[in-house]
């Protein structure tokens, strides 16, 4: 099987990239300039040229703030090129993987979200990546995957930020009141290729097990990498904001665990791996 990945430099797309080097797995990886997904004369080049079997959408719009200002440019990466990248697939009938977010929740269910709860995002953001999950989906061969707090090799995530705040500040504000699911971008690679191979279509919540606060996650990578900052929890209402933001967007990955057959692990256990490579300089 072929693989084409989009947004080559984001940490998701790196995940795959490693996964498949690994593995041995046929990809091909085009810098965005290259395979620009708002440029449909260069989708239509690359898809003539490789003739992918599967197509692995890691390009996205993920500035919350910024979609909140300017929603048209969050559409145009969300949305709309999601149908430029359906379009060539579905001449040559390519499977489609596609990410979603948990910022489509309004965070009022204080249980954990399931495929059949009905969305209802916030912000812009949320909005349009909602938008470029329903064109999937309306893809025979779409596979849609929501994640949330994803982490992996990247300058994106939380983990990168806050390792910047501590050499900076003895003492670090983090929320505990915003609540979700830490996603490993290596196992989402692997999970997903699982899914992949297995001929999944359809929505499933990919996550980690178990949910966390920032405040949690914080605290837990601090000591796996010895920092001594203090860290204190706090409101996320202390973080002033234009955009509004779900307090509580923690996803159950029951419905993927069983249909794969495995045992996602726990955010803590991964965590672990992520803080080892880290320390290796593999990050």
């Amino acid at each position: 099987m072929k693989f084409l990945i989009t947004g080559a430099s984001g940490q998701l797309a790196k995940a795959f990239i490693n996964h498949f080097e690994l593995n041995s797995r046929d990809f091909l990886s085009p810098s965005e300039q290259d395979l620009d997904i708002t440029d449909k004369s260069k989708i239509s080049k690359i898809f003539s040229i490789y003739k992918p079997d599967a197509v692995i959408n890691c390009a996205a719009y993920t500035n919350v703030e910024k979609a909140e200002q300017d929603p048209s440019a969050a559409s145009l990466i969300n949305k709309t090129a999601v149908s430029y990248l359906l379009e060539e697939s579905s001449k040559i009938n390519a499977k489609f993987v596609h990410f979603g977010t948990d910022y489509i929740f309004d965070g009022k269910k204080n249980d954990l979200y399931t495929e059949n709860d009905i969305p209802n995002p916030l912000n812009e953001y949320g909005k349009t990546k909602l938008a470029g999950e329903k064109e999937v989906l309306s893809y025979k061969n779409g596979l849609v995957c929501r994640l949330s707090w994803v982490i992996g090799n990247g300058q994106q995530n939380f983990l990168y930020k806050f390792s910047g705040w501590v050499k900076n500040n003895k003492t670090i504000k983090v929320s505990n009141d915003e609540i979700s699911v830490p996603c490993f971008a290596f196992d989402t690679a692997k999970y997903v290729t699982t899914a992949i191979d297995k001929g999944l279509t359809g929505l499933y919540h990919l996550t980690n097990s178990s949910k966390a606060s920032r405040y949690e996650l914080a605290v837990e990578f601090a000591g796996l990498m010895n920092f001594d900052n203090e860290i204190i929890p706090v409101p996320m209402a202390e973080f002033p904001s234009k955009v509004k933001r779900p307090l509580f967007t923690a996803m159950s990955n029951k419905k993927i665990s069983e249909e794969l057959k495995v045992n996602i692990p726990e955010w803590k256990e991964s965590l672990k791996i992520y803080s080892d490579m880290i320390k290796s300089n593999e990050y």
